[in-house]
């Protein structure tokens, strides 16, 4: 949505798969159920999604807020980014931060997302990433305004360049493209 009115803050989007069908019901399992041996599946899978024609300085997860951490007990794309990581040598820099407790996004409409998390992230130490090119790491991309408004908090901290890494991303997006069924019969997309 956001790539097509040309409002990102980030410069490319890529994806594992689409969010429907067993690879939805796995995130669910992961994330609500706190299934957190996925992350070992899931971070093999982001790794062939993994864009190896682009040079990054290090792996940024979606901070999560401190509260809602403590209630599911860890933070997914912290542990998606960990695992990435294992596979690629690319270090995790846990450079942002979210602000406030905002609301969940399932059930809001794309302007209600972007109201959302609007001022939600912030850099605290914005020397860490000037200059740098970061990859930014989530579990989904549904309308892209969470990812858009952490990549917003660290463009303007200084980062020269991100993109964004998902597992997944909502089957609504029209950029994004079937290449091949993995071995677990599950898509596999990539979106530029």
């Amino acid at each position: 949505m956001l790539c097509r009115a040309g409002a990102t803050q980030y410069e490319r989007s890529y994806s594992f798969g689409l969010h429907d069908g067993r690879l939805r019901e796995l995130i669910h399992l992961y994330k609500y159920s706190g299934m957190r041996p996925l992350a070992r599946v899931f971070g093999e899978w982001m790794a062939e999604a993994y864009p190896r024609g682009e040079s990054f300085d290090a792996l940024v997860p979606v901070p999560l807020h401190w509260w809602k951490r403590l209630r599911r007990g860890f933070n997914q794309s912290d542990l998606l980014a960990r695992e990435l990581s294992r596979r690629t040598g690319m270090p995790v820099l846990h450079a942002a931060r979210r602000r406030r407790n905002t609301s969940s996004q399932a059930g809001l409409t794309n302007a209600q997302r972007r109201d959302n998390v609007r001022g939600a992230f912030s850099v605290p130490q914005p020397g860490v990433v000037r200059g740098k090119s970061l990859l930014l790491i989530d579990d989904v991309m549904t309308t892209g305004s969470t990812v858009n408004a952490c990549a917003a908090a660290l463009r303007r901290a200084g980062a020269a360049r991100v993109s964004v890494l998902t597992l997944a991303r909502a089957a609504r997006h029209s950029d994004a493209r079937i290449l091949s069924a993995s071995t677990h019969g599950l898509a596999r997309g990539v979106s530029a």
